[in-house]
């Protein structure tokens, strides 16, 4: 009977050994899209926007404010047990138009070509003070105008 426990027991260790070493594998997300590179060849400069949307398809983003580039991006996380996620791999086609709408560039950049902006973390200092219900409401005294309540 004894022996059976430890069995029991060094069977279970194991399990729970295997279980805590299978939940460090890495998991890996794919995002967005990049067009292959066969298909990009289709798409020439002096191309219009529609031989750009038959050849490739529409982009995930365009240019801000206005519609003079269409922007591409694929990129590759890799998440590992409690750490931040890393970004493996980045990928982005950048098509640029002419005021004609034709195409006038086309770059494509990895994530060597990529820098890291820093966010600035600054905070606006409310000027709202917290005051109470009753300090609201005795606050208001002097801000009645009568004559303006009875012209109503």
């Amino acid at each position: 009977m004894l022996e059976q426990a430890r069995a029991f027991r060094k069977g279970l260790i194991g399990l729970a050994l295997v279980l805590s070493l299978a939940a460090c594998d890495p998991i890996f997300d794919n995002h967005g899209y990049v067009p292959p590179a066969e298909a990009l060849e289709q798409v020439q400069i002096g191309a219009s926007r529609d031989a750009v949307i038959a050849a490739i398809g529409t982009p995930g983003a365009a240019g801000v404010m206005r519609d003079e580039a269409w922007l591409y991006t694929a990129y590759r996380i890799r998440s590992l047990g409690i750490r931040a996620p890393q970004i493996m791999e980045r990928q982005l086609l950048a098509i640029s138009f002419d005021a004609n709408g034709r195409v006038s560039n086309i770059e494509e950049f990895g994530l060597e070509d990529g820098r890291v902006v820093q966010l600035s973390r600054r905070v606006t200092t409310s000027s709202v003070r917290e005051v109470t219900f009753f300090g609201q409401l005795l606050g208001n005294f002097g801000r009645i105008n009568i004559g303006d309540a009875l012209d109503n």
